[in-house]
């Protein structure tokens, strides 16, 4: 077995050039297939996963979510071996199922839309990209390596799926000199024994034939089999590919993994267009019975697999996006991520606008023609094992929104180059530059990006706010305070919020300096209405974000009674204008779900700590909440524990959410009601949680809820909240802290990483009680291990509890790893001690410049009149470490700076002790040359 890394074999996603190549990419296989009849998908992985399971003693383990497990480096699962990272890290919890794997078989759901491997731009432009694909998969931990893994997928290709073995092509690993990675040479001779003739035996290099997860984590060389759809000819200098494992490390260095473990990886659908002798990926039956559903709803001709210039009006582009974009969808929503306003989330509302913008845009469909395509999603789904089916509802419910109407409302917007639409629609509308550029490059014209930069650089400002005359003039024009009485008129229909239509009237426009009749097109502005359905930022609460129907909206904010709409002008705007608003319903709603949430944290402190805690501000954002209150110190591990116990059983309880607006006076009058020191507004409107405010105020006793004067926006039951983690809690000056908490998914995922954290934690404890490093060498990795570690601790996003107790076992493991270094050092200076004489100059074996000065001062106080020089040559760097102490005479530091000098480095220090650094190939020369110095300086 070859002791160099861990190797993959892994079959190519993708092949370029005239008459490209690659195994799961081909024009046409019905050449040997012959009349065969065609293999259905379902056969197809099916006969993968029985040949590794039934004849190869493979354990067949489900698909993982295509979230990831507590793997804060993704953002979706993107690659079968994600989920079994930590068996090749050696990080799997030893009681665990996972620690058991030896032979390993599945079908594994990926996605490709944002990070290292993001396939979303290209999706549709061609016939082979997917944002969402399976992949079959067969992986050995510690079990067999190369030749077995070479030798089944051979046979699986060839006998099993009947692939004539002149049609593919293999390609391996030819080393890297600069990164010390040798040629793979052994999997080249597998590929040789087994059959492979020389010529169709490819080597690449370190881009083509090395593959890696991310920028850390996993990785290493690999060996790929690729297929020649075209066949009879000598197809080698087509193959041109990229593509496992060793781990690289987060400063680049490439450390051996725990133990040789094999990944081998293929993409279903690639496969089935083989096997199927298909033209492309999408006219197998993994996508026919979708692109057909999808004709039914639109008013474009049928699907025709058409691309480039002859693809007239992008129709076929336009069926692919929405036939792979409702696939990622579906199987992301069933797993758990929805389209939102950050992460992963947010990759799937930029994967759902485009899937609606080319629905509405090309295909003409209706609206709601994406929730329609769902049922053929699932029913397509039956045979894969993802178990679409029990998750119709949730999957259905993202599709029934009003986003159709949007990209209409665009279409109509997106007619002029105009750089300020361009930045009207991502700035208001959240939507991709790129995606704008797009949808104005097929309608021939192009964003003036200089006018745009411009337009982005003016743009990140504070809002517009009305002047003390520009005030004055409204009320002497007896223009009316703005109505937003629609802000708080939405309500709960079969568990989704529905929120109302606002139609306004243009009352006035400000320019940044006075009141304006007209402004032109670009120009940022204040508008006036006479109503709005939006939330101007106060109480706390981030201001609501949305559109106008002729201009976007940027901000909004309250100023003397006029709620002033921010916007960017798309086109001259005059008073007296009708315009529609349009709210961005997923921001807002992340914004009611952190208010609610600070009300019932509020309430939750008070109920842990005692009714002396104040808040004493707070900030509520579509990503997290702030809170601010009073209190002595830090909370305690159980204070947090208990804090977030008794704010998620409010929110498991579904409580209700009522609201009232009462005269200040009445509303004071409520026992336990929580205020901060603001100026209230007369009448004012009062949020309580499970108790209806008329209850309140007849119960003269001090009600255990959470009751508080509030003008933001709230839910209508506590549990759309779903979970909350208090993932920061800090002082921030003496008897105030600052608690900031995310809700339902960001929470989910703040345990999950929280509990991958502990498992490593386990690790590093068991490693460090099992055995002490043996070495000074492998004592500073694990110190260096306990500190990598402890940052990861100290600023992932995980339960402020549990970073707390993590922080406080890192510390005890970092004094006990720290002792062991100290004794390590202590021997190696041990040995380096010597007879003196009046003059030492040296070398010494080590690595550790806190060795030399050790030995140094050791040889020193043996004999406290010689001059003493030690220098350690560090081979694998170049780096020479020197340090001397002299008793009198030659001052050190210029003993040392002449001799670091010399050696191209630096030093400093004192007269009697000094060190530094230098680099050199061999030390002998400045053994001699720094003996020589202290000779003339101590002569002289």
């Amino acid at each position: 077995m070859s002791s160099r890394p861990p190797t993959l074999l892994r079959h190519s996603r993708t092949a370029r050039g005239s008459g490209a190549l690659g195994l799961l990419s081909a024009r046409s296989a019905r050449s040997y297939r012959g009349s065969a009849p065609e293999l259905p998908a379902a056969r197809v992985r099916g006969t993968f996963l029985d040949f590794f399971r039934k004849e190869h003693g493979h354990l067949l383990v489900p698909s993982s979510p295509v979230r990831p497990r507590g793997d804060p480096s993704l953002l979706f699962v993107n690659a079968g071996m994600n989920q079994f990272k930590p068996i090749l890290l050696g990080t799997a919890d030893p009681r665990s199922e996972m620690a058991s794997y030896r032979r390993v078989t599945n079908s594994q759901k990926c996605v490709r839309a944002g990070g290292k491997h993001n396939d979303l731009e290209d999706v549709g432009r061609d016939l082979t990209h997917h944002t969402f694909f399976e992949m079959l998969g067969n992986w050995s931990f510690g079990d067999y390596f190369k030749e077995e893994a070479c030798r089944m997928a051979w046979s699986l290709l060839t006998e099993h799926y009947g692939i004539p073995a002149d049609r593919l092509y293999v390609s391996y690993f030819a080393g890297d000199a600069a990164s010390g990675l040798p040629a793979d040479e052994e999997t080249r001779q597998i590929w040789l024994d087994i059959g492979v003739p020389p010529r169709r035996l490819l080597p690449f290099g370190l881009k083509e034939n090395f593959w890696e997860m991310g920028d850390s984590g996993p990785c290493g060389p690999c060996t790929e089999i690729h297929y020649d759809h075209i066949g009879g000819r000598d197809a080698a200098t087509l193959v041109v590919f990229q593509s496992v494992h060793v781990t690289r490390e987060v400063d680049q260095s490439l450390l051996l993994l725990p133990q040789f473990s094999v990944d081998t990886g293929m993409g279903l659908e690639r496969l089935v267009n083989i096997l199927q002798g298909k033209r492309s990926n999408y006219d197998t039956d993994l996508f026919t019975p979708l692109l057909h559903a999808i004709h039914q709803i639109s008013r474009v001709r049928p699907y025709s697999g058409r691309t480039g210039a002859a693809d007239v009006g992008k129709v076929d582009m336009a069926y692919r996006v929405v036939a792979d974009h409702i696939r990622t969808l579906s199987v992301c929503i069933a797993d758990g991520i929805h389209p939102g306003m950050s992460g992963a989330e947010l990759v799937l509302r930029r994967i759902l606008r485009r899937a609606v913008r080319f629905c509405v845009e090309v295909l003409q469909t209706p609206q709601g023609a994406l929730a329609s395509l769902v049922p053929t999603v699932i029913g397509s789904a039956v045979n894969f094992p993802f178990f679409l089916h029990e998750h119709n509802k949730v999957i259905i419910n993202p599709f029934s929104s009003k986003s159709s109407n949007s990209f209409k409302t665009l279409m109509s917007v997106c007619v002029t180059a105009s750089a300020s639409v361009a930045w009207s629609l991502h700035r208001d509308l959240g939507f991709p530059l790129d995606l704008v550029d797009l949808m104005l490059e097929e309608r021939g014209v192009q964003v003036d990006r200089q006018e745009l930069d411009r337009l982005i650089t003016e743009n990140v400002r504070a809002p517009v706010m009305l002047d003390v005359l520009s005030l004055a003039e409204l009320q002497r024009l007896g223009v009316p305070h703005t109505d937003d009485g629609l802000k708080y008129q939405y309500r709960l229909e079969q568990g989704r919020y529905v929120f109302p239509a606002c139609h306004a009237t243009v009352l006035a426009l400000y320019d940044g300096q006075t009141l304006v009749s007209e402004v032109s097109g670009g120009q940022c502005c204040g508008v006036i209405l006479d109503q709005t359905c939006f939330y101007s930022e106060q109480g706390g609460q981030s201001h609501d974000q949305g559109y106008f129907t002729r201009d976007g909206l940027q901000e909004v904010v309250l100023a003397g009674g006029y709620v002033i709409h921010q916007v960017t002008a798309a086109d001259s705007l005059k008073t007296g204008d009708q315009v529609q608003l349009h709210l961005d319903q997923v921001h807002r709603l992340s914004c009611m779900v952190k208010h609610t949430a600070t009300h019932i944290l509020n309430f939750a402190l008070r109920k842990v700590l005692g009714s002396s805690v104040q808040q004493r501000g707070s900030h509520v954002a579509a990503d997290r909440l702030r809170f601010d209150f009073s209190v002595k110190g830090s909370l305690s591990v159980s204070q947090l524990q208990q804090v977030e116990r008794c704010v998620n059983d409010i929110i498991s309880a579904n409580q209700i959410v009522h609201s009232q607006v009462l005269p200040l006076q009445r509303a004071r009058s409520i026992r336990g009601l929580r205020t901060v020191d603001e100026v209230y507004p007369d009448p004012v409107r009062l949020v309580s949680v499970g108790v209806p405010v008329s209850e309140l105020l007849d119960n003269q006793t001090d009600t255990q809820t959470s009751v508080e004067l509030c003008c933001g926006t709230h839910l209508l039951q506590t549990g759309a909240i779903e979970d909350l983690v208090i993932v920061s809690e800090r002082q921030q000056v003496k008897g105030i802290s600052r608690i900031i908490a995310v809700t339902g998914q960001e929470a989910t995922r703040a345990r999950e990483v929280g509990q991958v954290l502990l498992q490593e934690v386990d690790s590093l404890s068991v490693r460090l009680s099992d055995s002490a490093p043996s070495s000074l060498d492998s004592a500073q990795r694990l110190a260096k291990e306990i500190g990598v570690l402890s940052d990861a601790v100290d600023n992932t996003p995980i339960p402020q509890w549990q970073r707390r107790e993590l922080q406080g076992r890192l510390k005890a493991l970092q004094r006990t790893s720290n002792t062991g270094v100290r004794k390590l050092e202590a021997r190696e200076v041990n040995t380096h001690l010597t007879h003196c004489s009046h003059l030492l100059v040296d070398c010494v074996d080590t690595d550790s410049l806190s060795v030399v000065m050790k030995t140094v001062n050791q040889l020193s106080s043996a004999s406290p009149r010689s001059y003493v020089m030690l220098l350690a040559h560090q081979r694998h760097s170049g780096k020479v470490l020197c340090a001397c102490q002299v008793p009198k005479s030659l001052p050190a530091s210029d003993w040392a700076v002449a001799v670091c000098h010399y050696l191209g480095g630096s030093a400093g220090g004192s007269a009697l002790v000094a060190k530094g650094t230098g680099s050199s190939s061999d030390i002998t020369d400045a053994l001699r040359w720094a003996e020589q110095f202290a000779h003339q300086k101590t002569q002289q």
